[in-house]
């Protein structure tokens, strides 16, 4: 069965996305569909599936699923990714955009559009402090929160250690029953981090917006940096001003690629 794809990336953090109502009915199980279409090897490739839906009260609601077939949240750069959709496809007039995630609606502005290359300021939200100084990272510093999904940023001096292998034990560590997102957090100057990604379900990722996000709330809650704060990420910055409580994320969207799935449901791979 074929199923309809458009793939995009918000900083080299990489989404396909599909409306709903383009899934053939007996597609099945959207797990295995998820890691069948995200695999890098014999599907199309990606960080996460992004199933679209018109909804009441917003321009489409989301439903994201990550490579490894489990569902999140939230995904900052995967919900530009589908703001850019709507407003490439005609469904929201613009420049404004409302998209529900499973962390509630999301209000994005276009900040600069250029074809199908965007930039956009999204409303993040509150950030919940779950625990300022942690100890869960033996002999290092971190802080627990919550910016609509869950998140670890550990403080580090240097990414000249294996983090890697690190993030992928802390995603899943006893602490986390619903395992967790982490971010490595090194502060450069007073607005200003330099940030590695390890996301929960997806392994090692260019950028995170809510890994920024969440990397910010910690430097700023721990009064190691001051807004805005500049997120250098491998795939390049990503911008955070904290408006009263509520945390702005300005980065890009670009649609790149349009087609067809062709998927075996016998040859799932979950």
């Amino acid at each position: 069965m074929n199923i309809p794809f458009v793939k995009a990336h918000g900083a080299r953090n990489d989404f396909l996305l599909t409306w709903r109502d383009q899934i053939p009915a007996n597609a099945g199980s959207s797990a295995e569909l998820a890691v069948a279409i995200c695999q890098r090897n014999v599907g199309v490739g990606a960080d996460g599936w992004i199933i679209l839906d018109p909804a009441t009260g917003a321009d489409a609601a989301i439903e994201l699923w990550n490579s490894d077939g489990s569902r999140s949240e939230i995904s900052g750069n995967g919900t530009r990714c589908a703001a850019a959709l709507v407003l490439a496809e005609g469904r929201a007039p613009g420049p404004n955009v409302i998209i529900a995630t499973g962390a509630g609606p999301k209000s994005i502005r276009v900040l600069e559009r250029r074809g199908n290359v965007f930039s956009f300021q999204m409303n993040m939200g509150r950030a919940v402090i779950e625990d300022l100084h942690s100890t869960v990272v033996e002999g290092r510093d971190s802080v627990i929160l919550n910016v609509g999904n869950p998140q670890l940023a550990v403080l580090v001096q240097d990414f000249d250690f294996d983090w890697r292998t690190l993030g992928a034990r802390l995603e899943r560590h006893p602490h986390f029953p619903n395992r967790t997102n982490v971010s490595f957090v090194k502060v450069t100057d007073d607005h200003t981090l330099d940030v590695r990604f390890f996301e929960r379900g997806a392994g090692e990722t260019m950028s995170s917006g809510t890994g920024s996000t969440g990397a910010a709330a910690a430097a700023l809650a721990r009064g190691l940096v001051t807004s805005p704060v500049r997120i250098l990420t491998p795939a390049g910055p990503l911008d955070i001003e904290q408006q009263r409580d509520d945390l702005l994320l300005a980065g890009p969207a670009e649609i790149c690629v349009r087609g067809e799935f062709f998927y075996d449901r016998d040859k799932s791979v979950l």
